[in-house]
Formats: structure tokens, C-alpha cells, sequence
């Protein structure tokens, strides 16, 4: 907060000079930049020679009122944010404030602590809508093709610099949703194998049965309906990486066999009888903790330390920050040039329900999925409150209550999974890291806990 107050420029507009001096010195205790002026006439021309942030305004000022201030500063200065101040507060003064645009209303006498309160306010606001009104990232914000300035994912991209200048064997872990094989194909093209293969491999969605003859290849007569060898993964990857996404899906059988890759760097083809060497970094994921795995026999011990000689942690995206608004709006613009469309704008409130007003489980993904479906439903130029889904709109106002039970709690976090992601029951588990039969039986209870 102190390197956002030192960045910000606040204009200090009163006829009384007393209580200019008074803002003034509460203002660059704070740490902000301080701007005064004693008249409209004045404010505007330091307006028009310096870029100002937040403007402070008393109403009532001899021949030009502060109202006038205001609208002149909503017609020609998007960027700058209004306070109100007045020494005859009414709330049908406080609502003509905010009607004509300004963002807090402020009656004397005020504390120190009210008044820099409601500076914080107006300068988050203003933050949001900078958000909102970029219409490209910079650089900073996106290396490696990946969007982030949050403190969480800054270091993801320190180890990501580090870990593509080695080849080294690398474990990314994260929820699902959080991008791990953004993060892989980040690692592979920024190294020096970017000119080979990047072959990403989902190993949950190959049967076992198929799996090593897909991962290693297959000799021709290896098995009915082998009829010519064909070369593996790990060989099309040869000279490049091989990213193993969802690593902790495969079996016990299988990871002796992919142990055996990593510390030989040697794959035996179904039906061979003979090793084959290649050259290939090894990258793997999993949305699922590895250690626990392993205390329940289901992950062998020395693989995990195999893979594990650098570990990559993505943050969930309820942790992220402003790298929700980064990522909703580049999703907008995204969208909206596919079919053609002026990218929508955000209201204040929805950005505000975006950030802090929900829990994301789907993280990115279901960020990303809900965008497009905004940018293609939503008929005008900014998407509000009534656009979102219900499990965004009921967030509003939301206070939690803390006298619930746990079952009742439980039981509404389950629902508002399952209609992230449009009642898939099998991505539902897989996000709540239980199994089918498991949330079946949690549903079923739910819906014994709603009837009582």
C-alpha cells in the first residue's frame, strides 16, 4: 500500500484554508502527492497542466460549486476519481454527489482515520477501473506467454527462469485448472531443447492398458493388431520434453517402468527385448498431493524423488489478486475478437464479485469458461451483476454464518461445484479430490440436510 500511496497524486480543493492545510498534512503523512487549489478555476488548470488521481472537493465554494467541479471532471477526465466534502450533509445531498459522479461523500466533522478510509476506497476503485480501461498487458505482466502480477506468481516465474536454463526433472503440483501445462510448455520453450518435440502426455485419460505401449511404442507382433512398430512418445520427444500431466493417475506397474526411463534414459518398446536410448526432459503434474499418495502405497517413494528435483507450486486463482481482473479482461478481448466484437467492460461490481466474491474451484479454467460465455451472451457493451450465473450473483452481500453446521456448509460448497462446472459430476470429484461414489453419498446427504 505505501508504494500505491507514493505513485498517487490527490488535488485538495476548499475556499477554507484552514481545512486545506489540515487535509494536506494528513494526506502526505500518508505518503500520497498533494495538490491544493482554493477555487474551481484553479483546480482545473492544475488539472489541466498534472496528471491527478483522486480529487478532494468541498461542495460549497464561492461562484463555482463543487457539483461543477465534478461534472467537469466526469466529462473530461475518465482517470480521476472525486471525493466530496461538505459541512451540510443531507442524504438528498449525498445522493445528487454520487449521481453526478462522485465516488464518496464525506460530511463534516471527519476523523483522520475516516478520511484516509475513504481515500483508500476511491484509490482501489480507480486501480479496478485502470484494470478495465488497458487494452493491452504489459510486458511484465505476462512472461512466457503467461499472465500474472500477483506476488504468488512472480516467484512461479522465478523458478520458471531458472529451472528452463537446466535440465533437470520438474514436478508442477496445483489444483486443476491453475495452468500446470502452460507452466511446461513455459519451462520447454524457453530452454535450449525449443527447437525439439514438446509432447504433452495425459495419463489419466489413457486406459492402463494402452498407456505403455503409447508412452514407450510397440514392436510389430507385439500384440493382435500390431501390424508394423511404432514409435512411442517418449521417442517423438526424443531430444525435447515429454510433459506428464497427471502423473499420479498411473499405476504402480507403470511408474516402476517410467523410474527406469529416468535414471537410464532408456524406454524398452512393447514386444522388445532391447533398450532404446533417448534424450528427453522429463516434466510432470499433478493436482493431487503426491506425499499423501504415497503414505497410502498408491506412489512409489523414489519416483516421487525422481521427479520432484524441482518443484513448481501454482497458486489457486482465489489467491492470485488482481491477476483475476488481468485474466478476465484479457479473456474478454480475446473473445470478443473471435467473434468479432468491441471487447465488454466490467462494472465496478462485477469486478468486485470476480476478485473477492467467489471461490473459484474451476480457477483459471472456469474463469476462462465463463468469459466466453459472457462475451457471446451478453447483448450490450458491459457485462453487470444480472449476467453472471447464480453461484456469482449469489455471492453479493454474502456474510458468513458462522453458527451453521459443518454438513450444511459442506453440502452448499458441493452444489456451487457442481454448477461451476455445469453438473459434471466426474470434474466435480475430481476438483473436491474425492471419488464419484464418495460425492454421491455427499449429495445424498445434502439433499437429507435441505428436507429438514
Amino acid at each position: 500500500m505505501a508504494e500505491t500511496n507514493k505513485k498517487a497524486s490527490i488535488l485538495v480543493v476548499d475556499d477554507v484554508p484552514n481545512t486545506v492545510e489540515v487535509l494536506q498534512r494528513n494526506l502526505l503523512a500518508a505518503g500520497y502527492t498533494v495538490f491544493t487549489a482554493s477555487s474551481v478555476p484553479q483546480a482545473i488548470q492544475i488539472m489541466e497542466a498534472t496528471p491527478i488521481d483522486l480529487v478532494i472537493t468541498d461542495w460549497k465554494m464561492p461562484r463555482v460549486s463543487g457539483l461543477d467541479l465534478v461534472r467537469h471532471i466526469r466529462a473530461n477526465c475518465r482517470d480521476t476519481e472525486v471525493i466530496m466534502v461538505t459541512g451540510y450533509p443531507s442524504i438528498g445531498g449525498a445522493v445528487e454527489a454520487v449521481k453526478t459522479g462522485a465516488e464518496e461523500y464525506l460530511p463534516k466533522p471527519f476523523t483522520d482515520e475516516e478520511l484516509l478510509a475513504a481515500v483508500r476506497r476511491a484509490m482501489e476503485k480507480l486501480r479496478v477501473r485502470r484494470f478495465g480501461t488497458a487494452q493491452t498487458l504489459p510486458a511484465s505482466t505476462r512472461p512466457y506467454g503467461l499472465i500474472g502480477e500477483s506476488a504468488p506468481m512472480q516467484e512461479v516465474f522465478r523458478v520458471i527462469s531458472k529451472a528452463a536454463t537446466s535440465s533437470a526433472t520438474i514436478l508442477i503440483s496445483g489444483e486443476s485448472g491453475t495452468g500446470k501445462e502452460l507452466v511446461a510448455r513455459a519451462i520447454h520453450y524457453s530452454s535450449q531443447r525449443s527447437a525439439a518435440a514438446f509432447v504433452p502426455v495425459n495419463c489419466g485419460g489413457i486406459p492402463e492398458g494402452l498407456l505403455e505401449s503409447e508412452l514407450f511404442g510397440y514392436m510389430k507382433g507385439a500384440f493382435t493388431g500390431a501390424l508394423e512398430s511404432r514409435a512411442g512418445f517418449f521417442q517423438t520427444a526424443d531430444g525435447g520434453t515429454i510433459f506428464l500431466d497427471e502423473i499420479s493417475e498411473t499405476s504402480l506397474t507403470m511408474q516402476v517402468k517410467l523410474l527406469r526411463v529416468l535414471q537410464d534414459q532408456e524406454v524398452y518398446m512393447v514386444g522388445s527385448t532391447r533398450g532404446r536410448q533417448v534424450d528427453v526432459r522429463v516434466l510432470a503434474s499433478t493436482n493431487k498431493s503426491l506425499p499423501d499418495l504415497i503414505k497410502k502405497g498408491l506412489f512409489r517413494e523414489d519416483l516421487f524423488f525422481r521427479l520432484n528435483v524441482i518443484a513448481i507450486q501454482l497458486p489457486p486463482l482465489r489467491e492470485r489478486g488482481d491477476d483475476i481482473l488481468l485474466l478476465a479482461h484479457h479473456f474478454a478481448r480475446k473473445f470478443a475478437g473471435k467473434v468479432g466484437k468491441p471487447p465488454p467492460q466490467f462494472s465496478d461490481e462485477v469486478m468486485r464479485i470476480l476478485k473477492t466474491g467467489y471461490h473459484w474451484p474451476g480457477n483459471v479454467r472456469e474463469l476462462e469458461n465463463l468469459i466466453h460465455r459472457l462475451v457471446v451472451m451478453c447483448d450490450g457493451d458491459t457485462i453487470d451483476v444480472p449476467d453472471l450465473p447464480e453461484p456469482l450473483r449469489f455471492s453479493i452481500g454474502y456474510q458468513q454464518d458462522l453458527t451453521r453446521p459443518l454438513a450444511v456448509v459442506e453440502a452448499e460448497y458441493i452444489r456451487q461445484v457442481l454448477a461451476s462446472v455445469g453438473g459434471n459430476r466426474t470434474r466435480a470429484a475430481e476438483i473436491l479430490r474425492i471419488d464419484r461414489k464418495t460425492l454421491r453419498e455427499k449429495l445424498k446427504n445434502a439433499e437429507i440436510q435441505a428436507a429438514r
